[in-house]
């Protein structure tokens, strides 16, 4: 099946499950130059079901690199932040890609599936140029390779999502927090990965991209409701998973974003970027990608929506925003000078000419009981 749709001069992706989200009635949107579902039933109801059940998510649209040969853990940890030679075996890491002035290019999860063998997921839209960044790099004996179009991929995710697994596959464990599995059933190679981007437990798992709706209708049928983009953005906000080109971007630095903890500053031969981090570190930061909390009532928050002092000079604007479906609060995400970015600091937010007092809270907004 073919993954792309030409539209009016311009070219829009549709993942291998795209006629089955239509047959579930869900209502499509352009997404990261994708055309992908938002909703079936409503963004609360589909919220709901991961906090308290299990939902499951197309994500068949972010990309599937391998890096294979003698060296490819070494060459990977000169190109990320994370420290790839702490992984085993079948364990997972989540590092960014940066560029040379320490700018994000992209955040992404790779697995170690085995020695001299890594897997790579990174975001939808930036699968062309994260694989054109790494091609560049890229030293004499080892491959690279974009396997995107051979893949579905689904996340499944809530208190109820490993039950579902052990019903689908009995007998097949599922790998601990962070790490990967593959095998093969009934003659197709599965994978599956233990993260998410909820903040419940959840894995994702990869078929072929001939069998993915039948997969994502065989997880409907064991009781995983299908969510589409607008639960995914309410329920990672929540706890504060940052969005690429939204809250991450080459305009902004890792440290800055509160990723410090996955930059491994002390690895031998540093990677692209980190003097600039390294520099960051010593010198100080300016600014902090901070966690606001309406403090009363007001319109759902935005990104774009400038951010205010109270003494009413426009300081910054939001990156993300939500009404939260589990808090009832307006949340967002706003990089703010240090000045204002201390917890309890209050700022206004501007929503079509009107201001909501909000105040930098600590992150996450919301934490399992």
């Amino acid at each position: 099946m073919s993954r792309s749709l030409s539209r009016v001069n311009n070219t829009i992706h549709e993942t291998p499950l795209a006629p089955l989200h239509i047959e579930l009635g869900a209502k499509m949107v352009p997404f990261a130059g994708w055309n992908m579902p938002v909703q079936y039933t409503s963004i609360i109801d589909e919220h709901t079901a991961v906090r308290e059940h299990a939902g499951i998510f197309d994500i068949s649209h972010m990309g599937q690199f391998f890096v294979e040969g003698d060296g490819a853990e070494a060459w990977l940890n000169s190109l990320l932040t994370n420290n790839v030679a702490k992984l085993g075996l079948g364990e997972g890491q989540y590092s960014i890609m940066l560029n040379e002035q320490g700018g994000v290019i992209d955040d992404l999860i790779l697995y170690r599936e085995a020695e001299g063998r890594i897997f790579l997921v990174v975001n939808a839209s930036m699968i062309d140029e994260d694989f054109a960044w790494m091609s560049k790099y890229l030293p004499e004996g080892l491959n690279l390779r974009n396997e995107s179009d051979q893949w579905a991929a689904m996340a499944v995710q809530g208190p109820h999502a490993a039950a579902l697994f052990a019903e689908l596959f009995p007998g097949q464990p599922l790998p601990p927090r962070n790490g990967m599995a593959s095998w093969t059933h009934e003659g197709e190679l599965l994978m599956v990965c233990s993260t998410g981007y909820t903040g419940e437990e959840g894995y994702e798992f990869f078929s072929s991209s001939a069998n993915g709706s039948a997969w994502f209708q065989r997880f409907i049928d064991a009781g995983a409701k299908p969510c589409g983009l607008g639960a995914r953005d309410s329920l990672r906000l929540e706890v504060c998973y940052p969005l690429n080109g939204s809250d991450l971007s080459p305009s902004h630095t890792p440290l800055e974003a509160g990723l410090g903890f996955f930059c491994d500053l002390e690895k031998e031969g540093g990677f692209v970027g980190s003097e600039i981090l390294a520099d960051q570190k010593r010198d100080g930061l300016q600014k902090r990608l901070v966690a606001l909390k309406y403090t009363g009532r007001g319109a759902p928050p935005r990104a774009h929506y400038g951010v205010f002092s109270k003494e009413g000079e426009q300081i910054s604007e939001l990156t993300s925003g939500v009404l939260s479906p589990s808090l009832r609060e307006g949340i967002a995400l706003a990089y703010l000078p240090l000045d204002h970015a201390k917890i309890g600091s209050l700022v206004d937010v501007d929503v079509r000419g009107r201001r909501f007092e909000a105040k930098v809270v600590k992150k996450p907004f919301y934490k399992k009981a």
